[in-house]
């Protein structure tokens, strides 16, 4: 049997952080000032600027110079590890998320960074460039925002939930599915928004801003770290079948633990 990987937490925190540092100095040094904006393929409603690639590449030299061995899952570059790693340890980035917002110059976008070992996030970290605010936690070790423990809410129902969602880039091709949801949910909740950040949104639901969050068809980069804060800070997280939440799944339910069962029922009629 292989010795596991042993982890210097204190050493990725820190790597971590250094890298929100960077990317959002790019991103503040670009927002508003855009020039051009791309579109991936032929998804006119999945975007990506110089920001992005930017940001991403900054983040990763930062990365890969403390970390020569670990694999890192990008958003933009996709996966990559040195060759001969055995690590067991994956960085998984999305350098700008909220590419929408950012591209019209609105303020609701983040940086995204997770650190997955074994199979397990182990630290996840939010940071929001134009708001001020840094979301962090460590498996085991609670969640912050500005170094301050947070804690989900302790809204006991639906009925009185603020719940927020988002529609990913295949919400043309499956309007229909997404919309029926949107309809069950707002017949239910107190009130019901989509924001544009699955990063964000997943940590307000830590912070006790929201007390439900749901969405489909999005990355490991989207909401491994935000769920991880989500579950630190007390709260629940699965797929809308009620399985516990892994990196790889493709639905997202995160809530305060109270209403979470309501929303299953909600999102499987």
């Amino acid at each position: 049997m292989c010795a596991k990987e042993p982890l210097d937490f204190e050493r990725i925190e820190q790597v971590a952080r250094e890298a929100h540092r960077a990317g959002g100095r790019i991103l503040r040094r670009h927002f508003r000032r855009l020039t051009t904006i791309e579109f991936k393929g032929r998804n006119d409603a999945d975007l990506i600027t110089v920001a992005d690639r930017e940001s991403e590449a900054a983040i990763m030299a930062i990365i890969r110079r403390a970390f020569p061995d670990h694999g890192i899952l990008a958003e933009e570059s996709g996966e990559s590890r040195p060759h001969g790693s055995t690590s067991t340890t994956q960085w998984v980035i999305d350098p700008l998320d909220g590419t929408t917002n950012f591209a019209h110059g609105l303020a609701y976008y983040s940086i995204s960074i997770g650190v997955v070992h074994e199979g397990r996030t182990v630290l996840g970290s939010v940071s929001c460039p134009q708001l001020g605010e840094f979301f962090f936690a460590r498996r085991g070790g609670g969640a912050t925002l500005n170094g301050r423990p947070i804690r989900v809410s302790t809204v006991p129902s639906l009925q009185r939930s603020l719940v927020v969602t988002g529609f990913p880039y295949d919400s043309r091709q499956r309007a229909d599915r997404y919309l029926a949801q949107w309809r069950a949910v707002m017949m239910k909740a107190h009130g019901l928004r989509r924001l544009g950040s699955a990063a964000i949104d997943l940590c307000y639901v830590a912070a006790g801003i929201f007390d439900a969050y749901y969405e489909e068809s999005l990355n490991p980069w989207d909401w491994a770290p935000g769920a991880l804060i989500v579950e630190e800070a007390g709260g629940r997280v699965t797929d809308y079948a009620g399985r516990p939440f892994d990196p790889d799944m493709k639905q997202c339910l995160a809530t305060n633990g109270y209403v979470h069962d309501e929303m299953l029922h909600v999102l499987n009629v």
